[in-house]
């Protein structure tokens, strides 16, 4: 399979379950800024190493971004079409990512002023990844899906990323060393 379909050549890309809207089109311009935050938590989990405790989390949310995307790029005659936690995302996705803020906010200080990006290399990179997940979350916004929990996904991971930040910071703002 080559790599390359030449499809797309005339400005369109294909939609999952059928369909092509302009590379310029809402959908299209949501998931690019997604995959741009996807990216961004794959440098993150680089950054940090496998061995690291946030490395398997980190993957996860990879994965669920996938689930995110392919909701976006579903026509709405096709949202039927969905599948719960494979291309369709679900409140469990969303509950899942308060429990981890919970779980990693046990373990450290918050913060009560303004965080300065940057204690170390792993924080750091995580803090841009929450940045790029914000601008995902505002180009979202302006291309409501009806019943769709993107928003809200986006928003939560926000906060789970600016958590895993102040985790891997270490003794600056953890308070023990468990995870």
């Amino acid at each position: 399979m080559k790599i390359y379909s030449r499809h797309g050549d005339d400005g369109t890309t294909g939609l999952l379950f059928g369909g092509r809207v302009l590379k310029s089109a809402e959908p299209i311009e949501v998931n690019g800024a997604v995959d741009e935050a996807q990216a961004s938590l794959g440098w993150a989990r680089a950054v940090a190493g496998p061995e690291h405790a946030l490395a398997d989390l980190t993957i996860h949310l990879e994965r669920d971004l996938w689930v995110l995307m392919a909701e976006v790029a579903t026509l709405p005659e096709n949202r039927e079409k969905l599948t719960p936690d494979a291309t369709l995302v679900t409140n469990a996705m969303v509950d899942a990512l308060e429990a981890n803020i919970d779980r990693l906010s046990a373990d450290i200080e918050i913060p009560r002023d303004f965080v300065v990006p940057g204690e170390n290399q792993i924080a750091a990179a995580y803090d841009v990844a929450r940045t790029v997940i914000r601008r995902a979350e505002r180009i979202a916004t302006q291309y409501p899906l009806p019943d769709s929990l993107v928003v809200p996904y986006l928003n939560r991971l926000s906060d789970l990323v600016w958590t895993m930040a102040r985790w891997a910071e270490g003794p600056t703002h953890r308070v023990t060393r468990s995870v």
